[in-house]
């Protein structure tokens, strides 16, 4: 949760700082929403790691084992929701080639 927290603050920051710096709001939304998306991609991750970790270190039993494989699943279908959200694609998508600018001479 203390990543998710420390990414929000941070993004937020560089959010009104991109304001106070002339850019517009509907400018400065796009960075911010994928940046609040990577902050809670990554507080997913280390929160599935601390789950695992807690299973294996406490006595596992059937039901633990359960509810651990219940709470992967879940935030693994939130990670994939985000990462489409986020890219416009799934993750095993290639990305879209980015053309080169053309230039008058």
């Amino acid at each position: 949760m203390a990543a998710i927290a420390v990414g929000a603050a941070a993004v937020t920051a560089v959010f009104f700082y991109r304001i106070a710096r002339g850019l517009s709001v509907t400018e400065a939304y796009r960075p911010y929403r994928q940046g609040l998306g990577r902050a809670i991609l990554l507080g997913l991750e280390l929160l599935v790691a601390a789950d695992i970790i807690r299973t294996v270190a406490v006595a596992p039993t059937f039901r633990s084992v359960g509810v651990l494989a219940g709470i992967v699943l879940i935030r693994t279908f939130l990670s994939f929701s985000l990462e489409v959200e986020l890219e416009g694609r799934w993750p095993w998508q290639s990305r879209k080639p980015t053309t080169p600018a053309v230039t008058d001479r």
